[in-house]
């Protein structure tokens, strides 16, 4: 074992855009213009500080290094594109800087992460099986790696001097390299991982400046090791080991700090190979486990001996309260792997989870009892190290209270409705069914007449400070449910007008009256419950508030269905109807865990099957369901893949298979890799299938045209993450690209994603763009 003691309780990571999101609304004024760098820079130091003290004052050690450093001002993936000074030439930063290795400026840092004028950011996709996402790295040859950033360093030493002593947390280099793509311009047979020597360098200056500076420990986080990817196994052990023998080396190790290497999201343990054995057989001085979704290996593994195993065993990516006498328990069987030292930690980072539950006085007290947000999981971390060091009779009455909430919260009324129950027993195969493709679309286009390259958006527009503060408004009681209603009509009617002026050809009604795609169902739905403060950060400063799903879920009543008939009386074009499908509900919910995700999807999806049979009864022609989540849920291990794209697919089709031939049904899926589930993509059987392509510049579109994909497909054209507005001639290059590479009668036109956190400002023109680029390019392919 190192000679830096280890706490007996930690924590993978905390959240970091604060209590009542301070870091968001500082960093929104930044780039607003309306503060100065400097003032950003006090509200982060403030935040961080103040994370710190809460974690001490929650039961982590304040002088071992239990306290995570696990800030960032955007994404963590970009702190070490930062760190390393990696910036894709085509950000065109100056040569000097890259040759000194000078810091990038916050201004730099964030054209990276939102881009700035004709400087289009970086691609952008989701981590992992979660609802965050990253920013994805562009490495070539050439890309300028070295130590080239001492802000983590600066960070510790703020908080050493406030009397804590924290735990730097890092992506870890082989994670970081096998998550970034090729630079364009870079060799067929060029690798990310080729560039693994320079970037380990990087990493041991750090350490070596960290120890300086007086960090007993470092954390890196190795996720990568959890999934079976695109990189042989092999090739990641040779990277594995080639980078922490490095790191550990014994020329360095006098003079680094321990190195935590953490395993969050799976088990180390897979078919294709054991990671765990391999970080064993490294000169790591700790491992981090993932106990919630892992297993304890089969027998004891030598190597551990002189290691320090952290066991994740409470859950950092859902907000139920432990069973702690059943996570002692494990944690006793943790300490027969033969470890020389045994912690108890969380099973990732509770970047996933909201801040405190004492926030919500709004929630049933009973389901209050039974759940736990991130202060909370830190007391149960505390308790459990408690237990194990003192046994169980030291924390008994902890132990018997987390039991007794456990089992009240599944015995509550309305977990289990005979009714949901009994029509979800009664389903065939035929409800899953429709008519063939072929048939549906000749219905499909004598009923809505659309020409080549249909226009559309996918489904949201700007939501104003205006709609915000009325939303506000009703909700304190100030504005009555008649004026809230006018006010949110007021909105659908100009929406509508504004999509018939830039001569869009598929309408929406703009979604004013939804606070979230998720949410507002969940408001709706039985089964469900929304939090006051439970915001969790999806990128950068974009916070959503994740429903909690506790019991079966039904629709008393219909949800949309006003809102779109208001709209549809507007105007003669087709107007969507726009509903969240399944499995995304699901992704970007805290769902129970007292029964298979499958069964509560299922629950969902018959909801969504009533809202459906009411839009076409309204006389909705085209319904929109959404599943951006489809990639996000895909299990990390390729075992498990088949029967999660089974019972996702099965849940779409029972949304939607009720649909008359004439309905044209579209789905929208969201940043991720798509050549993962193109199969899945054409089991949902939608007519069209809206995809974000943009900032991969149609990297998705070859890979349905070799898959044979041959219903309606919509590869975003213009990104709506940055503020960028793009040129006519920047968004007719992709619409070209995709109408060149799969017949050009199945490709719709439309942004990337829904248009809600844009302002009008940069949404009319690029909207006004997309329609124009169209029209050049129906020319092109007429003449």
């Amino acid at each position: 074992m190192t000679n830096n003691p280890f706490p007996s309780g930690t924590v993978l990571g905390y959240p970091r855009i604060g209590r009542r999101r301070e870091l968001k609304r500082a960093l929104e004024a930044f780039w607003a213009g309306r503060t100065t760098v400097e003032e950003l820079e006090a509200t982060a130091r403030d935040l961080r500080l103040a994370t710190a003290r809460r974690l001490v004052e929650l039961g982590l050690d304040a002088g071992s290094g239990a306290v995570p450093g696990s800030f960032s001002f955007y994404d963590q993936v970009l702190d070490v594109v930062a760190l390393l000074g990696a910036v894709p030439s085509r950000f065109g930063r100056d040569a000097g800087d890259h040759a000194r290795g000078s810091r990038l400026t916050l201004e730099e840092y964030f054209t990276l992460a939102r881009g700035s004028g004709e400087d289009s950011p970086l691609e952008m996709t989701k981590w992992f099986d979660t609802n965050y996402h990253y920013l994805v790295p562009e490495i070539g040859p050439g890309t300028p790696v070295r130590f080239s950033d001492d802000r983590v360093v600066q960070e510790f030493a703020e908080a050493r001097d406030a009397g804590i002593v924290t735990r730097p947390v890092l992506v870890g280099p082989v994670t970081f390299l096998l998550l970034s793509k090729a630079a364009d311009g870079a060799a067929p047979d060029f690798s990310p991982l080729d560039r693994l020597p320079e970037v380990v360098a990087a990493y041991g200056e750090l350490l070596a400046r960290l120890a300086a500076a007086g960090a007993p420990w470092v954390q890196l986080d190795e996720p990568a090791l959890v999934t079976d990817g695109h990189v042989p196994f092999g090739e990641v052990a040779d990277a594995v080991r080639s980078a922490y023998g490095t790191l550990t080396a014994p020329a360095v190790g006098s003079g680094r700090p321990a190195v935590l290497v953490a395993a969050p999201y799976g088990g180390l343990q897979g078919e294709r190979g054991d990671a765990l054995a391999l970080l064993a057989g490294t000169g790591v001085e700790g491992v981090a486990l993932d106990l919630v979704r892992g297993a304890l290996p089969a027998a004891p593994l030598p190597d551990l001996a002189s290691k320090l195993v952290v066991a994740g065993v409470i859950d950092g990516h859902n907000v139920w309260r432990a069973d702690l006498a059943e996570r002692l328990s494990l944690l006793e069987r943790v300490s027969e792997l033969g470890a020389g030292a045994v912690a108890v930690g969380t099973s990732t980072s509770l970047l996933h989870v909201p801040h405190d539950v004492d926030d919500e006085t709004r929630l049933d007290p009973a389901l209050a009892g039974g759940l736990a947000f991130a202060d909370q999981k830190v007391r149960e971390v505390a308790v459990l190290a408690r237990g194990l060091a003192g046994g169980r009779a030291a924390v008994a009455d902890d132990l018997a209270a987390s039991v007794a909430a456990v089992a009240a919260r599944r015995a509550a009324a309305g977990v289990a409705v005979p009714a949901v129950r009994e029509r979800l027993a009664a389903l065939t195969g035929a409800d899953l069914d429709r008519a063939p493709y072929a048939e549906r679309a000749a219905v499909q286009r004598e009923r809505l007449g659309l020409p080549v390259l249909p226009t559309t958006t996918i489904g949201s527009f700007p939501q104003t400070a205006e709609i915000r503060a009325a939303r506000a408004a009703h909700a304190r009681g100030e504005l009555s449910d008649a004026d809230y209603a006018a006010a949110m009509r007021a909105e659908v009617a100009h929406v509508v007008a504004l999509q018939e002026e830039l001569g869009l050809d598929v309408l929406v009604h703009g979604e004013p009256e939804r606070n979230d795609m998720v949410q507002y169902f969940a408001e709706r739905l039985d089964g469900f419950v929304a939090t006051q403060h439970g915001w969790v950060q999806s990128y950068g400063s974009r916070c959503v508030r994740p429903p909690v799903l506790w019991g079966d879920v039904s629709r008393p009543a219909p949800m949309t269905v006003e809102w779109s008939e208001y709209a549809a009386s507007l105007t003669a074009k087709p107007v969507k109807g726009m509903l969240t499908g399944p499995v995304t509900i699901l992704a970007w919910s805290f769902v129970r865990d007292d029964q298979p995700l499958a069964d509560t999807a299922a629950q969902v999806a018959l909801a969504l099957r009533d809202e459906v049979a009411d839009l076409e009864q309204a006389g909705i022609g085209v319904v929109q369901v959404d599943e951006p989540a489809l990639r996000e849920l895909l299990p990390l291990r390729e075992a498990d893949r088949p029967a999660y794209l089974d019972w996702s697919v099965r849940s779409f089709r029972l949304a939607t298979a009720g649909a008359a031939t004439a309905t044209q049904v579209h789905t929208h899926l969201c940043y991720s890799e798509f050549g993962d589930v193109i199969g899945a993509i054409d089991g949902l059987d939608a007519d069209v299938t809206s995809i974000e392509a943009a900032r991969s510049r149609m990297e998705v579109v070859p890979e349905l045209a070799k898959a044979g994909y041959d219903r309606g497909v919509g590869p975003g054209v213009y990104d709506i993450h940055s503020p960028r507005v793009p040129s006519v001639d920047e968004v007719a290059e992709l619409v070209a690209l995709a109408a060149g590479a799969i017949d050009p009668r199945l490709v719709w036109v439309n942004p990337d994603c829904g248009l809600k956190t844009r302002r009008y400002e940069e949404t009319t023109p690029a909207l006004r763009h997309l329609v124009e680029a169209t029209r050049r390019v129906r020319e092109q392919l007429a003449g």
